[in-house]
């Protein structure tokens, strides 16, 4: 069985207009006639999802994601017409609606099961089951790298190869002959011996009768002709004419503009509000309170914004105004320190290990809350209609998830909330529907106004109220034998996080203890673009590179002497040392560093040319090579990849949320620096793609290894190991004296 058939695909027909909408998955005649009466047409009948043949020869492709500058649109698009065989010319691309009908079934699937086949004799049940299961939990998320790796190759992949196959089916019956005789290309099935040719609109009345294939024959990756190129990305062109619409662009007939200010400490509450003139300034609807916030609803935002920024407030600090980040730090060194934890990883005798007489390497490394900081603040327009119905607009990452989430804040049926899904200026995370609180504020001023409301946050509201990525603390000790060989690897860190697999280890150390213990505290969590890889790898790498300056070994060697068994680790970490002439000569003044992670089953290494400008680290230029099974649109993902080392290489260097009495001290860009383009380095990729392997995740595996590889840079520039991020908060410049010792 082939592994992609766990993935049951289902064909059915529209008899009039001669329209096909193909897609996989087992479908009840309910949901057939709900997707029908909320999308169909005389020429257009929906029978499953994804894939819709029109009689006009259009194809329209339904992708269950949302757009935000990852180019996902085109993308998984891709993957389905190249299984189609269809011209890409005749192809339009919409994001599915966030509808249930539209539940993400195969994401569901993918990560229940883990990318295990799922038997023959049970899959049509575990298919029917899993698009229940996604129905019920409002799937339809983007996050994770799960785009490419799970719903387009094991949904869209085989949607469009099911599709293909009934086509090829169709035209064999009309002409009436055999079926090996028969070719699909170009959005045609040709029969060369006859002449014969028919366009897939004209034949997809007569394949929407045929029972599909569960197991469609998928295509060799050598035989891609869509899959691999560069093709344009769909979401480009209204980007450069404009006429792109953003969740802050939503404009509604009689809508007014909300501003907030909420609690500066987390958990606390409003006392009380002096509106002062307020409510008689020109444009001021209402100044409404909420249990932790206030907001002020104008005619305009300016005016709103204004207004909120010069009442006069006062809010608690619950049980939190003496937190700061020294606090936490101290915690979470005391929970490390007084709880066994839980077992993570355990390999081996590590009690042996470091009970014998060998050296040994103890290490604590740190990093700090980090905000989102997308470019687009949060915003969100919500309207309650006459009808009893609500619409909402707002960019996020998980149109039927805050579809459902609205409907609980608003105690509402789900079919009567309608969200339109615009683009979003960044998402990183943060536009999820499990950080919802810009979401619900905006539901409820809607319903206390009595008009569309549309709220935006000032940056300030944004940077001090996100759903942060967590500070994490981990206590690492590592022991090194009479042979300068590493003999145990132990890591007890805070808070266990998504994927499971992060804190692990790809060297082959014969003894492992990899622990976590949970430290909680006020600051709300959320995630954010690599996830746990982000905090881990950093920990992981550097410690590494540690060890291998402690056992006098060159980084780049060390690590592939303990990847021997692991070819495709070593095939990305010998392209990027080969690519940066690793051991060969430098500029004066110059150091290279090396990192290397598997993360969203991508493989990324990567090596950076650092020097001190001015005593501050300057990151000349990066090297990456990527594995990431095979490479759907070449330019899509190198923007992915450059977009990922930039945003790691912004919070390696200056990333940091402080928290003193409680709130969170960092207002806005100038005391949240990003890089600027003056100051990014010069980016070369190399894509190793592996034959045969499954496509990994692009949009977040670029980001982990760039933090190490820049510490391990500056230790073999300055002498200085750096264990706690950012960089900015190190002092470097009486240092270049020790860089002769470093090695």
């Amino acid at each position: 069985m082939s592994k992609y058939s766990r993935r049951q695909i289902l064909l059915g027909g529209a008899a009039a207009g001669g329209a096909l909408l193909v897609g996989y998955g087992v479908l009840s005649p309910s949901r057939q006639q709900v997707a029908q009466a909320a999308h169909g047409s005389e020429d257009e009948h929906f029978v499953t999802q994804w894939i819709r043949i029109g009689a006009d020869n259009k194809i329209s492709i339904f992708v269950p994601h949302s757009e935000m500058g990852q180019g996902v649109l085109t993308s998984v698009a891709m993957m389905a017409a190249e299984e189609l065989e269809a011209d890409w010319e005749t192809i339009e691309v919409i994001q599915a609606p966030g509808e249930k009908i539209f539940a993400n079934g195969p994401l569901g699937q993918a990560f229940l099961s883990n990318g295990a086949t799922i038997p023959s004799a049970i899959k049509g049940i575990a298919n029917f089951s899993t698009f229940k299961i996604a129905e019920m939990m409002n799937l339809q998320i983007t996050g994770g790298s799960t785009a490419v790796r799970f719903t387009g190759h094991h949904g869209m992949r085989p949607a469009g190869a099911a599709a293909r196959e009934m086509l090829i089916m169709a035209a064999g019956e009309k002409w009436n002959v055999p079926l090996v005789e028969l070719e699909a290309a170009g959005s045609k099935v040709v029969h060369k011996k006859s002449g014969k040719s028919a366009t897939y609109g004209e034949l997809a009345t007569l394949a929407a009768q045929y029972t599909p294939s569960t197991t469609p024959p998928l295509k060799n990756n050598a035989d891609f002709k869509i899959i691999g190129t560069p093709v344009p990305r769909v979401d480009i062109p209204a980007k450069v004419d404009g006429t792109a619409q953003y969740g802050i662009d939503a404009k509604v007939d009689g809508m007014v503009y909300a501003a907030i200010r909420q609690a500066p400490v987390f958990g606390g509450e409003l006392v009380s509000v002096d509106k002062g003139d307020i409510a008689s300034r020109r444009g001021i609807i209402d100044v409404v309170e909420m249990g932790d916030a206030v907001a002020v609803v104008a005619d305009s935002y300016w005016r709103a914004q204004n207004a909120a920024n010069d009442l006069d407030v006062e809010f608690t600090a619950g049980d939190f105004g003496d937190v700061s980040t020294e606090s936490i730090n101290a915690q979470f060194d005391a929970d490390i320190a007084a709880n066994e934890g839980e077992a993570d990883v355990e390999k081996g005798d590590i009690a042996a290990s470091l009970g014998a007489s060998y050296t040994h390497l103890d290490a604590v490394y740190r990093v700090p809350f980090l905000a989102h900081a997308t470019m687009e603040p949060m915003n969100c327009t919500v309207a309650f209609n006459e009808d009893g119905t609500c619409d909402v607009w707002t960019g996020t990452q998980d149109v039927l998830g805050t579809r459902g989430f609205i409907a609980s804040v608003a105690e509402m049926d789900d079919d009567k909330i309608t969200v339109h899904p615009l683009m979003l200026g960044g998402g990183f995370g943060r536009r999820s529907a499990g950080s919802p609180n810009f979401l619900a504020q905006a539901v409820t001023l809607a319903k206390q106004v009595g008009k569309p409301v549309k709220l935006v946050w000032s940056r300030e509201e944004d940077m001090q109220h996100d759903y942060y990525r967590p500070a994490v603390t981990a206590h690492m000790t590592a022991a090194i034998d009479d042979h300068n060989n590493i003999d145990g690897w132990q890591n007890k860190y805070v808070r266990k996080d998504e994927p499971v697999e992060a804190s692990h280890i790809p060297y082959a150390v014969p003894n492992q203890n990899i622990r976590y213990v949970e430290s909680e505290v006020h600051v709300p969590y959320g995630p954010w673009r690599s996830v746990a890889h982000t905090q881990h790898t950093f920990f992981n790498e550097s410690f590494a590179d540690e060890l291998a300056h402690a056992t006098g070994k060159d980084p780049y060697i060390f690590r592939r002497d303990l990847l021997k068994d692991k070819p495709r680790h070593l095939a990305v970490l010998n392209k990027v040392a080969e690519m940066s002439d690793w051991g060969g000569a430098l500029e004066p003044g110059h150091a290279r560093g090396i990192a290397i992670q598997e993360s969203f089953q991508s493989l990324v290494a990567e090596v950076v040319d650092v020097s001190l400008v001015d005593g501050a680290p300057r990151v000349h230029k990066v090297w990456a090579a990527v594995d990431p099974g095979y490479v759907v649109n070449p330019d899509g993902a190198r923007a992915q990849v450059e977009s990922g080392i930039v945003y790691g290489l912004t919070a390696a260097l200056y990333g940091e949320i402080t928290i003193e009495d409680g709130q969170v001290m960092q207002e806005n860009f100038p005391d949240y620096q990003m890089i600027r383009m003056a100051d990014a380095p010069v980016i070369d990729i190399a894509f190793v793609e592996t034959p045969g392997a499954h496509p990994g995740g692009l949009g977040e595996p670029a980001t982990p290894p760039i933090a190490p590889a820049v510490a391990n840079a500056l230790f073999s520039l300055t002498g200085k190991r750096i264990r706690s991020l950012p960089i900015q908060n190190h002092d470097l410049t009486d240092s270049q004296h020790l860089a002769s010792a470093a090695d």
